[in-house]
């Protein structure tokens, strides 16, 4: 009877200890190779393609009025979160980048989406990111001690909240 009892105290101390060992595992991102047609989030419709606008009107739009809504993008992917695809930037005409995050976490991208052309459909607005929260996008980025060091002053930027991202030529 005790040989009975020690037996089902031990399984089931093995059986929590390898549920909390899977929840410490930290996430990865999606894998796949991003190829055109494949979307992350929300599909993006034929239309919405079609009527994407560039990064630079984008730009220009956001100089008049501080957030643009329901609108479409087309870039290239420049850089992907490598810890678990949460975020990803595009391209800017003067070759600075502006930053994507997925609405809600509801969904992450593979790092092969890097360097592939894509229409975004979201919201966009200009924003001020604080130091720290620069830093820890370098983090992210796995970025050198001194790079992220030498990140000392808030900046303003283009900030996209994606509620889908569409692979296209």
């Amino acid at each position: 009877m005790k040989l009975l009892i020690y037996s089902a105290l031990f399984s089931l101390g093995v059986s929590t200890l390898s549920f909390s060992q899977e929840a410490v595992e930290k996430p990865s991102p999606p894998a796949g190779n991003a190829i055109v047609g494949d979307y992350y989030g929300a599909d993006v419709s034929k239309a919405s393609e079609v009527k994407a606008i560039s990064v630079e009107k984008l730009e220009k739009e956001l100089e008049s009025s501080k957030k643009a809504e329901n609108i479409a993008v087309k870039g290239i992917v420049t850089d992907v979160c490598e810890k678990r695809g949460c975020w990803l930037t595009i391209k800017t005409e003067d070759g600075s980048p502006f930053f994507v995050k997925m609405k809600d976490y509801a969904f992450f991208v593979p790092t092969a989406l890097k360097g592939k052309n894509v229409v975004l459909e979201g919201n966009a607005e200009k924003k001020i990111t604080s130091v720290e929260e620069l830093q820890h996008y370098a983090k992210d980025a796995k970025k050198t001690k001194a790079e992220i060091d030498s990140i000392t002053s808030p900046k303003e930027e283009i900030r996209f909240l994606a509620n889908g991202i569409k692979v296209v030529n």
